[in-house]
């Protein structure tokens, strides 16, 4: 059998939650000009083959400190292993058998790590399609999704939530609806996918030196969630608002209202989390240049709307001048 390679792609967050693990509402895509890539190659034996992010030794001080801050205190390797072992347990549990034959993992990503991208579950996400063709396995969309994030969270401990992983496995926008009777229902969210062609024009940007955990953010947030303080339970409520406001503009074709919900998105999150100063230094020079914005994550990239070709061009040369990266991204749109 020959070599087997999938990829997955960064996701960006359009409007809704910081994250989706409170119940609420979000709409998110992945675009496909970074990505991450898995390969499986038969083989006698289990192997993982380790990249420049599992590195041991580094040449100086300053370059182990620079890695960290890139790509955290951990590798990809663990996210393979913890891929398998998942898949592993699926299997079980839906009674799947699994052929005896071993194999070699590789990856590769030029997702910049740690700026809210889901370059992670990214990973994880190629390596499960990997395994579900090697093995013969189909494990429906949703489901997929679900047994990503089981990865990260039953696996490896970190926060996360569902919102990232919806995206990439659909490969589509797609407007979530966590609201707790559809997992008791059926056992994830109400998912809709739907046409790029709806989508204004959009940009992100980033400062790859903002690199810093979702859990940093996360963590806090969940804590003043669970202790019920009103501001965040409100937060939660208004950004829920928020998506089915933003999904309705889009589907009527009121694109001229979307500027005005990315916008209101950020300045619920200025209220309830603390902003850094460079971080915020992005979203207002973004709007100094006549285009919205808001975190595509837990922050040091942005994501919002511009009006034409002009208005990009202003943008950039005002990103430029902060030092910070800004692309149209190509949103991916796989059609089942």
């Amino acid at each position: 059998m020959t070599n087997i390679t999938h990829f997955a792609y960064p996701r960006a967050a359009l409007i809704g939650n910081p994250s989706d693990g409170y119940n609420g509402k979000t709409i998110a895509f992945v675009f496909s000009d970074k990505k991450a890539q898995v390969t499986l190659t038969p083989s006698d034996e289990i192997r993982f083959v380790p990249t420049d992010r599992d590195q041991k030794h580094y040449s100086s001080l300053h370059d182990l400190d620079a890695d960290i801050q890139i790509y955290g205190y951990y590798g990809g390797i663990r996210l393979l292993k913890a891929a398998v072992r998942k898949f592993i347990r699926y299997t079980e549990v839906h009674q799947l058998h699994l052929e005896t034959k071993n194999f070699t993992l590789s990856y590769s990503s030029d997702i910049p790590g740690r700026l809210g991208l889901a370059g992670s579950s990214a990973i994880i996400t190629a390596c499960m399609r990997c395994l579900m063709e090697y093995y013969d396995i189909d494990i429906p969309t949703p489901m997929l999704a679900n047994l990503v994030l089981s990865v990260e969270t039953e696996e490896l401990d970190i926060a996360a939530g569902l919102q990232d992983r919806v995206a990439q496995a659909y490969e589509r926008p797609v407007f979530m609806d966590f609201d707790r009777k559809y997992f008791d229902e059926q056992g994830f969210g109400n998912y809709q996918s739907f046409s790029a062609d709806l989508l204004p024009n959009l940009y992100i940007a980033y400062r790859t030196e903002l690199a810093e955990g979702s859990e940093v953010v996360h963590n806090d947030l969940r804590k003043r969630y669970n202790a019920n303080a009103p501001l965040v339970h409100n937060a939660m409520n208004e950004w829920a608002a928020l998506s089915d406001a933003f999904y309705s503009a889009l589907v009527d074709g009121r694109t001229e209202d979307l500027p005005a919900l990315i916008d209101r998105n950020f300045d619920i999150r200025a209220s309830v989390c603390a902003i850094s100063r460079d971080n915020l230094l992005m979203i207002n020079t973004a709007r100094a240049c006549g285009a919205s914005a808001k975190f595509t994550g837990s922050g040091g990239a942005i994501i919002g709307t511009y009006n034409d070709n002009d208005s990009f061009r202003i943008l950039q040369e005002g990103m430029q001048k902060i030092g910070a990266e800004v692309m149209k991204p190509t949103i991916v749109d796989h059609q089942a």
